[in-house]
């Protein structure tokens, strides 16, 4: 299980400020701002949550901090084990995740058993344990017939397959998938589909982004809408389309965020009453 308690990550970027008439340039100001903006929620063993949202909305960020690649600001993650003890070790933490996003690089010039075998003794897999899972990563994710071919050769649908395999090779209890099915053929995408729901009924923990709704409807046990770093919407995906009146995920998901503008927009609305009076 993993578990967000008060999540948030907040970054400084430079906004354009109203133009200095006596330089004739504009002015350049810092400001921070919310990227993950105070999250919590948990998802389980044996559970698959997809996590939406348009884009800027603050996924990745969300899933990096998950994944203990990169620190929040405030709040924490929690992970344990099958039997809900906590794990502390920061080490330990990174073993039992596997994290894949759409920006992992992998070493182009080696195969894809080559890059398995390196990255097992890199974890410390005896060689006799690593040619066993290879061959049961394989099998798993069709990739017999590259399995000794170089990385730099492969297709787009291969070459994303190569590198859940590299999730794959030191049995992490937690999945952190960052958009696994962007840009792949169907056939490819439907591979990684039945991925992840082995890995469910393995009773792993899988957590993933997606802009495909059709694929999270049909995939998740619970949705996560996020909008400016906020978890706008959970639930089932037959909640949240009982909730919103609609008839599929799409549908809703449109309904959920034309609510939250309008909400946004009362709220600014509201703030400069205020500020005029």
């Amino acid at each position: 299980m993993i578990k967000a308690e008060n999540l948030t990550k907040q970054f400084e970027r430079t906004v354009l400020s109203e133009e200095n008439p006596a330089k004739k340039k504009k002015k350049s100001k810092k400001e921070t701002f919310y990227a993950v903006d105070h999250v919590s929620f948990e998802v389980k063993d044996g559970e698959i949550v997809g996590l939406l949202g348009p884009n800027g909305a603050g996924k990745t960020t969300l899933l990096r901090m998950l994944g203990s690649l990169m620190g929040p600001t405030e709040g924490q993650v929690t992970i344990t084990d099958k039997e809900g003890n906590v794990i502390t070790d920061p080490v330990e933490q990174k073993r039992n995740i596997g994290y894949l996003s759409g920006n992992t690089k992998l070493y182009h010039r080696l195969s894809v058993r080559e890059m398995l075998s390196t990255l097992a003794e890199i974890y410390g897999i005896e060689k006799a344990e690593t040619e066993k899972r290879i061959r049961e990563i394989s099998e798993v994710l069709d990739m017999d017939a590259f399995l000794d071919n170089r990385i730099e050769r492969l297709s787009t649908g291969q070459t994303q397959r190569a590198s859940i395999a590299r999730t794959l090779i030191h049995q992490p209890e937690i999945y952190i998938f960052d958009e696994p099915t962007l840009g792949l053929d169907i056939l490819s995408a439907d591979a990684i589909v039945s991925f992840m729901k082995t890995r469910k009924e393995a009773g792993k923990t899988v957590l993933y982004s997606t802009h495909y709704l059709e694929e999270a409807q049909f995939l998740c046990d619970r949705i996560l809408m996020i909008e400016k770093g906020r978890i706008v919407c959970e639930g089932s995906p037959a909640e949240i389309m009982e909730r919103t009146k609609t008839e599929n995920l799409r549908e809703a998901f449109h309904v959920i965020m034309k609510h939250e503008d309008r909400k946004e927009e009362a709220e600014a609305n509201k703030s400069g009453e205020e500020s005029e009076e």
